[in-house]
């Protein structure tokens, strides 16, 4: 199938492509190569070739700069996706459409399914809920794929951070009462790759099975690391004070994927070791 891939210059755009690769004919653009909120941009990319399948995994992701920039946010996580979703209906084209777990507020207190009620909390949430709603409008083959707290080999995330603080020696402070899914890119991707020959449509939550808190995660990656020494100290979210808030408790549940009959994903522990055993850099590369 030929496959395009936006935000392909993200840590989820650089798995898709690392899976997906090998099997389809696939074209990445990254941002600047692809706005995806200008239709021209749009038609001049398909102008050279139209695909079989989109999957739009770009996104405005500053979470905390959202909320003073609300119209960029909803210029690329709304319009863009509607853009996308308006093509994809044209060319009769499937699309994936990449969406958050920030679209609950975490007053649940279980695993989020499907079928769960959205209350985002913030201008991010919001923006990425109202570019599913327009996706599940406009295109009638579409997947919208949310998932969560999203780690891999490419990109500055929390597996990322929390390793190079670990190099200082000092004690890390990570909050203990936010509580989500750790999700590997790669994972993530293959899931995806599994969706597009089928047609089975609709909403999924995909993200590495279980949960944690953002502390409890800290202490993972540390001991499967070998930096099980270094201390973190468990602080309440109130210790920083951010300008958008976030949902104390965001995990996931599969209920689509099983009842699709999609392979459930693994538990997220073992996607962060297979990660920190196959993708982190060398010893020598980190210097």
């Amino acid at each position: 199938m030929r496959v395009w891939i936006t935000g392909a210059g993200g840590q989820l755009g650089h798995d898709l492509l690392r899976v997906l690769g090998p099997k389809h004919e696939c074209a990445p653009f990254t941002r600047r190569e692809l706005d995806i909120s200008d239709p021209d941009d749009i038609r001049k990319a398909a102008a050279i070739r139209k695909p079989d399948v989109i999957v739009n995994a770009a996104a405005y992701t500053k979470v905390d700069q959202a909320e003073q920039e609300p119209t960029e946010a909803y210029r690329i996580n709304a319009l863009g996706a509607s853009h996308l979703a308006m093509a994809a209906e044209e060319w009769g084209t499937k699309l994936v459409h990449v969406s958050t777990d920030y679209v609950f507020d975490g007053l649940k207190g279980i695993p989020y399914t499907e079928r769960d009620r959205t209350c985002p909390m913030n201008v991010y949430g919001k923006s990425k809920l109202a570019g599913e709603q327009l996706v599940q409008t406009i295109c009638s083959r579409h997947f919208i794929v949310r998932t969560s707290w999203l780690y891999g080999k490419h990109g500055n995330n929390f597996v990322t951070k929390v390793l190079a603080m670990a190099g200082s020696g000092k004690e890390l402070a990570v909050v203990n009462d936010q509580f989500g899914s750790p999700t590997y890119t790669y994972d993530l991707a293959e899931c995806i790759g599994r969706m597009l020959g089928t047609d089975r449509y609709g909403l999924y939550h995909v993200a590495n099975r279980g949960f944690c808190s953002r502390w409890a995660w800290a202490r993972a990656i540390l001991e499967l690391a070998g930096k099980a020494e270094v201390p973190v100290r468990p602080v309440s979210s109130d210790s920083f004070i951010l300008p958008a808030a976030r949902p104390a408790y965001s995990a996931l549940g599969d209920l689509a994927l099983r009842r699709n009959g999609f392979p459930q994903m693994r538990d997220w522990k073992s996607g962060l070791e297979h990660f920190l055993r196959n993708d982190w850099l060398t010893e020598g590369e980190r210097r």
